[in-house]
């Protein structure tokens, strides 16, 4: 079995090295307080697109910190009774994407909501203010201001009140809700699904967003992750507040919001993956006391693997 990092019989036992803050229950306490305390005013706006059978809208709704932000929303034309619903997130810097690829979820009888993460490439608002650099990526965004002022921090929360949003549709059966998405997307599953315990089944693609040290100690802090590396060289070159800046970066570590996940949940990882290398993401799904399985590649890296949607969608139907 060719191999890139540690071998499989010490990954699956592999617990991660980033630093877990020592308020870290209470600072998600605190956060979902917030979250729970705006009002969304949700707005459907309807988009034409020829599919008979699902009605289209553009979804605006307000996230923490007064960003107005987008999703695309499609649900069965007609609907008479509950029915399942998806929420969906998209790759790092990406948007949500074509709306056609979405409506294979409304033929089955789901709605599906695929959310803009705020300041990437969609349509969503970015509103944060910080004292520090805004030049690099969203790890780093926010982190001299305070954990409170993490970026990730908002979106991790967008995802958890998209999903309250959709289970508060009346068209939708709350306790028949997934999520889903590949890289960023499926570090957000992750997170959509620790905090907002209601999802039912979550698959999660190659995630991103866990265990930051292990990446940096691997000198792997490059692609999706190179703004840890240029954050150091620009800010801390002799890295005297290294414990500080991972333990911060512990927050938005989705290794230690994965013992909230309830959900039913599914893995994917790739033996090769050098831009999430699998340690970092079996640092999350080692530590799920939910039911769960992975689907283990061992000859793929970060990039399209052949079936793996069509498991996706197997999973999910099943909702």
């Amino acid at each position: 079995m060719p191999i890139l990092d540690m071998p499989l019989s010490e990954l699956k036992d592999y617990a991660g090295v980033n630093p877990r803050p020592a308020d870290h229950e209470t600072y998600w306490s605190r956060a979902l307080q917030e979250m729970k305390a705006v009002n969304p005013k949700v707005e459907l706006v309807p988009h034409p697109i020829k599919a008979p059978y699902a009605e289209c809208f553009d979804m605006y709704f307000t996230g923490v910190g007064g960003a107005r932000l987008h999703a695309m929303y499609l649900r069965p034309a007609n609907a008479r009774a509950k029915h399942p619903a998806i929420v969906k997130f998209h790759g790092y810097a990406m948007n949500s994407g074509d709306w056609a690829e979405k409506l294979k979820w409304a033929a089955l009888g789901f709605s599906i909501a695929a959310l803009d993460c705020r300041g990437q490439g969609g349509l969503s608002e970015e509103n944060g203010v910080v004292k520090g650099t805004t030049y690099k990526g969203h790890i780093i965004r926010g982190l001299d201001d305070g954990p409170d002022r993490l970026l990730f921090r908002q979106i991790f929360l967008d995802t958890a009140e998209l999903a309250r949003i959709v289970m508060e549709m009346p068209e939708v059966d709350p306790a028949r809700v997934g999520a889903t998405g590949t890289s960023q997307g499926g570090g957000l599953t992750l997170a959509c699904a620790a905090l907002e315990p209601r999802i039912r089944r979550a698959f999660s693609i190659l995630p991103f967003l866990s265990d930051y040290k292990r990446v940096w100690d691997m000198d792997l802090a490059k692609r999706a992750y190179e703004e840890l590396a240029w954050y150091f060289r620009t800010f801390d070159p002799l890295h005297e507040r290294e414990q500080e800046v991972f333990t911060t970066l512990g927050y938005l570590d989705v290794q230690h919001l994965a013992p909230r996940i309830a959900a039913d949940t599914c893995m994917v990882v790739g033996l090769m993956d050098d831009v999430c290398p699998p340690s970092t993401q079996f640092a999350a799904y080692n530590k799920m006391k939910c039911p769960k399985k992975m689907l283990l590649y061992p000859d793929y890296a970060h990039e399209n693997i052949p079936g793996v949607e069509d498991r996706a969608y197997d999973f999910l139907a099943d909702l």
